[in-house]
């Protein structure tokens, strides 16, 4: 019996896994369809008639993370995952140990053990892989309609403390738009993570979800 365990939590990350591979496969066809779709509702959301590209970078960085945040905290028990984590660090320590002082028996028995701790933490990680089904379908359109978008802005130059004038698409480690898509996707990424996470390891939110699961 201990030999099924880990095939059966297994299969539904094996789908997951293909699942997202078809999806990168088929989203460069359909990206780009879908970036036009997406624009009818960004542009008069943050395109500000394009005067203000990094403004419009901001934001568009903004709403990818938050996107990316709320789908995490939707699919991930976070509890769960501490759970885990913590249980497979006492695992490893104690596997480590048995093995410095070559106790067999207690290797033995913590290895028929470990099938169960793998399938554990297979299972608390699953949530972040189905969180990144919509997050791709979402995200991958909004950056090519930024992309485009900002191609077809007046305003191609911005300024920095250092420079007076910086243009987005010259290249230092990578094109500047770009760059500083990143640099404000980081920044707001941690406030917004740190933020949904705080609020999905709330009791309130929990409370919300037991109550959820009570009337199922």
């Amino acid at each position: 019996m201990a030999d099924v365990k880990p095939t059966t939590s297994q299969n539904p990350m094996m789908y997951m896994l293909l699942f997202l591979f078809l999806i990168m496969i088929v989203m460069p066809y359909v990206g780009p369809i879908l970036g036009a779709a997406f624009g009818y509702i960004l542009a008069p959301m943050i395109g500000f008639n394009a005067k203000y590209p990094v403004l419009t970078i901001a934001l568009a960085g903004a709403f990818v993370v938050a996107l990316s945040s709320l789908f995490n905290n939707l699919f991930t028990d976070w509890r769960a995952m501490g759970r885990a984590q913590e249980i497979s660090k006492a695992f490893n320590k104690e596997l480590t140990q048995a093995r410095k002082e070559n106790d067999t028996r207690k290797i033995k028995k913590l290895m028929k053990m470990q099938p169960e701790i793998l399938q554990m933490s297979t299972q608390s990680s699953f949530g972040t892989m189905k969180a990144m089904i919509p997050l791709i379908i979402l995200i991958f359109p909004i950056f090519i309609w930024l992309r485009v978008f900002l191609s077809g802005s007046p305003y191609l130059f911005f300024t920095v403390p250092w420079a007076n004038r910086v243009a987005l698409y010259d290249r230092t480690v990578m094109q500047n738009w770009l760059l500083l898509y990143f640099v404000f996707s980081t920044v707001f990424g941690q406030v917004f993570r740190q933020a949904f996470k705080a609020i999905a390891l709330s009791d309130w939110w929990q409370n919300i979800k037991a109550n959820r699961k009570s009337v199922s």
